[in-house]
């Protein structure tokens, strides 16, 4: 090879530590490799480097790189044999992945929730909104001058409304809203053990200091989850904190309490009972007595009966029917809908869009439907349920009848107590009563919209009286039956 081929010219200068000018630089040879057969081979500072490529052109153009480092006096290092200035490349790069941007928690926030809401429902906004309120009161500079937690929590639910984003807060919230823009802690805090394990508190109590529902502290930590997820994606966190972050132990249980459920004669004076409310023109409580049989004899949750149209109900003048669920009209505040309204149409919870689900009812729901057409009709969309003005039955409005209901239909010592409490608790009987009748749990599952777990979980202290019978089959399947 030739002096200037092989590179043997000396470079005069002096080299950082672990680089070196005394770099020779070899013709390209082959090598024994079927896959990348053309071989480049370099000396730097008395250590040999080497490199194999697929085709002759490609180890060319990396041995003129090579040759051009050369030419220009740079120096190479010793242990991989690369040019200064790829060096120092790779160190530029590998410091900018390292970079990350420190932002506020609020405006995080607030950026987060800008992202999600094209495509959330009111509901999942909502719950986003509180996950994040929660967490907030952990991301934000303690000081004995800081507004009530209470006031913080309703400042930031307002603050992530895309809406608001160029609005003034409200005077009310105006002072919380200040501290939160100047006295959020970065997002880097949620790295900080101490913050975390206040975050882990701030999911699973209240601001009381009891336990949140299970199914609230779970929804909480869904939300932050996703969130934090979404800060690692914008580098402003290198991996989640929150994996490794345990549950805390609450003595709270999503398990239906049994005093919540009602017998048969306590539900028939309470249907009863609905009818009474409200002046008897106007027909108040009339017009909601099949609204909470629904959720009586088929389970219906309040959203779904809400939307419940005549279309969706097979009505048989004998027998059982039939109501097909296709959507739902869950209740949010009217800043999480697009439409402005406090009911946002959406599919059955848990479902595709599209799917539906069909449930059986037994023949007295048959014909207090059928009665309730015939005196109500329905409203212009094929709503079965309506408000006095025919539009959509609020939340407010069914709990207030019901909370008179129970007024008429019960005695003082069960009206203090959790017996029927809530319209739900109607859903929650008809469950336990197809329980207790010996329907198999994956059937239960299928009509009433949940998984075959959540029913084991959620009613688990509610089956009773099925213990004999069990073992009776037990013993038939073994042969120890005598019958």
């Amino acid at each position: 090879m030739d002096h200037a081929e092989s590179g043997a010219e000396q470079i005069s200068g002096l080299a950082p530590e672990g680089f070196s000018l005394d770099v020779r630089l070899w013709n390209i040879s082959k090598a024994k490799s079927k896959t990348r057969p053309y071989q480049l081979r370099w000396l730097v500072g008395g250590k040999v480097s080497s490199k194999t490529f697929a085709t002759v052109t490609l180890a060319g153009s990396r041995r003129s790189e090579l040759w051009l480092a050369m030419k220009r006096g740079e120096a190479f290092r010793i242990e991989d044999g690369l040019p200064e200035s790829e060096v120092r490349a790779a160190m530029r790069a590998a410091a900018a992945a390292n970079t990350r941007e420190e932002l506020s928690w609020f405006t995080f926030c607030r950026e987060y929730m800008a992202m999600r809401w094209p495509t959330a429902a009111a509901k999942t906004r909502e719950g986003i909104a509180d996950g994040l309120a929660a967490v907030t009161l952990a991301m934000v500079e303690q000081d004995k001058r800081m507004p009530a937690v209470e006031e913080l929590r309703l400042a930031l639910r307002w603050a992530v409304v895309p809406a608001n984003a160029e609005l003034e807060p409200p005077a009310e919230l105006e002072e919380a809203h200040h501290w939160l823009v100047k006295r959020s802690l970065f997002v880097s805090a949620l790295e900080d053990p101490k913050t975390l394990r206040d975050i882990q508190y701030r999911l699973s109590f209240k601001l009381d200091g009891t336990p949140a529902a299970g199914e609230t502290s779970r929804r909480r930590r869904r939300a932050l989850n996703t969130a934090v997820e979404y800060a690692v994606e914008r580098k402003l966190l290198r991996e989640n904190p929150l994996i490794g972050l345990k549950k805390a132990k609450t003595s709270s249980s999503d398990r239906v309490d049994p005093r919540v459920l009602v017998n048969k004669t306590q539900a028939a004076q309470l249907l009863a009972a609905v009818s009474y409310v409200g002046t008897w023109d106007r027909k108040k409580g009339r017009r909601l007595v099949a609204f909470y049989a629904v959720m009586y004899f088929a389970a219906l949750r309040p959203s779904e009966a809400v939307g419940l149209r005549k279309r969706d109900c097979y009505l048989p003048e004998m027998g059982w029917g039939t109501l097909t669920l296709r959507d739902t009209h869950p209740v949010s505040g009217k800043q999480w809908t697009d439409s402005g309204e406090r009911h946002d149409k959406r599919g059955l919870k848990s479902r595709e869009a599209k799917d539906d689900r069909p449930v059986p009812i037994p023949p007295p729901l048959v014909a207090m439907l059928r009665n309730h057409l015939k005196e109500f009709g329905t409203a212009r969309d094929g709503r079965l349920f309506t408000n006095e003005r025919l539009g959509l039955v609020g939340s407010s409005t069914y709990w207030r009848v019901w909370k008179d209901a129970r007024e008429y239909a019960l005695p003082p010592d069960l009206q203090a107590s959790i017996l029927g409490g809530r319209p739900y608790d109607l859903r929650h009987t008809c469950i336990t009563t197809w329980l207790n009748a010996g329907v198999p749990v994956a059937e239960v599952a299928r009509r009433v919209g949940n998984s075959p777990e959540v029913i084991h979980r959620v009613y688990e202290g509610c089956i009773y009286g099925q213990e004999e019978a069990m073992n009776w089959k037990i013993e038939k399947e073994l042969g120890w039956s005598t019958d």
